[in-house]
């Protein structure tokens, strides 16, 4: 009887440093054998892989919050995936688990960083989304950073994508009048009638922002959740009110730019306006996970929270996933379907 073959994993590496918007040629699907688990290792199964705005920077040969991706590198990312062989004694063959695993099929690791899931609360998919990363990030950059209070305006812009959808929802659940800002008249649709902004608007039909702005927000801004940066930002900071709370959460309108744009010089409003202007990333709050997950799951099972999820089939189809995404694709969160008949 011949020699059973060894099964594949196919990997999706950095294939080129992209300049400007990244292209399909800057990855490259490459196939290994399956690695097995070492002495306190889990050997995963990927059911799901993510693509996520901030991965665009770790594609840049600059180290900031973590260090770029090298040539030939499996690329980095989160992933959801159940245990197929376990060497460690914290997880069982069977187990669904979250963490760091990459765009690939499989993947081995020690378990460090990586979060046993339960089914049963909700599809494992979301721990990629709204009770994952995104969901986290949510969470603490409006209520730590934003603080925001009942009756105060909050305007939200990529309103429709994984993290501003989820703002907007929980500003909703603290009483606050809520203002979208997104790239489709469906995404804008999507916010008003089934997640329940109070307004939104579709700034690529818009002409002019800060008109459109203090039309919807009359008694001007007191929180703003940027996700985009960009001319939209400017426009904000001219309604600003005393005391505003600016959460500088992505600015993904200049990740790809290949000079730095010329822009106002806007500084000057936090001075007149005693307002702050504040940038975070969600691991700074890594000792309260518990808590956001926690706060996250009690919302979505009681109804006060809605999520979309967006799939595109296939490990070698995730840099064009990737690729759509930053083009403002996706509405809700973003995923890779790896292993459909896992989840």
């Amino acid at each position: 009887m011949p020699p059973t073959k060894p099964p594949t994993n196919r990997q999706v590496t950095l294939a080129a440093r992209p300049s400007g918007m990244p292209k399909e040629s800057d990855f490259k699907l490459v196939e290994t054998p399956v690695s097995q688990p070492g002495p306190g290792e889990i050997l995963v199964r990927m059911s799901y892989v993510s693509v996520d705005p901030y991965m665009r920077g770790r594609m840049n040969d600059v180290k900031s919050y973590a260090p770029p991706v090298q040539i030939g590198e499996v690329m980095g990312g989160g992933a959801v995936g159940r245990v197929t062989a376990s060497k460690n004694p914290q997880f069982a063959a069977g187990d669904y688990v979250e963490g760091l695993f990459g765009w690939q099929q499989y993947a081995v690791s020690n378990g460090k960083g990586v979060r046993k899931l339960d089914p049963a609360l909700a599809p494992v998919s979301t721990a990629l989304g709204i009770l994952g990363m995104p969901g986290l990030t949510a969470y603490f950059g409006l209520l730590e950073i934003g603080k925001p209070r009942p009756g105060q305006t909050i305007v939200v812009s990529g309103a429709a994508g994984a993290v501003g959808s989820i703002v907007g929802q929980i500003a909703k659940i603290k009483g606050c009048r809520v203002v979208g800002i997104a790239g489709s008249d469906q995404k804008v649709a999507w916010l008003r009638d089934e997640l329940g902004f109070d307004a939104a608007f579709n700034y690529k039909t818009t002409k002019d922002y800060a008109a459109t702005l203090h039309e919807l927000c009359p008694n001007g801004v007191d929180v703003y959740f940027d996700n985009v940066g960009g001319a939209i930002t400017d426009a904000v900071f001219r309604l600003i009110n005393v005391g505003t709370r600016i959460v500088v959460c992505g600015q993904i309108a200049q990740y790809n730019a290949e000079k730095p744009e010329i822009g106002p010089r806007l500084l000057a409003h936090l001075v007149v306006k005693q307002a702050r202007a504040e940038g975070f990333l969600v691991f700074q709050f890594a000792s309260r996970y518990a808590e956001g997950f926690k706060q996250m799951a009690d919302w979505l099972k009681q109804g006060k929270l809605k999520y979309r999820e967006q799939f595109v089939d296939g490990i070698e189809n995730a840099p064009r996933a990737f690729i759509g995404m930053l083009q403002g694709e996706n509405t809700g969160k973003q995923l890779v379907c790896v292993a459909p008949e896992l989840s």
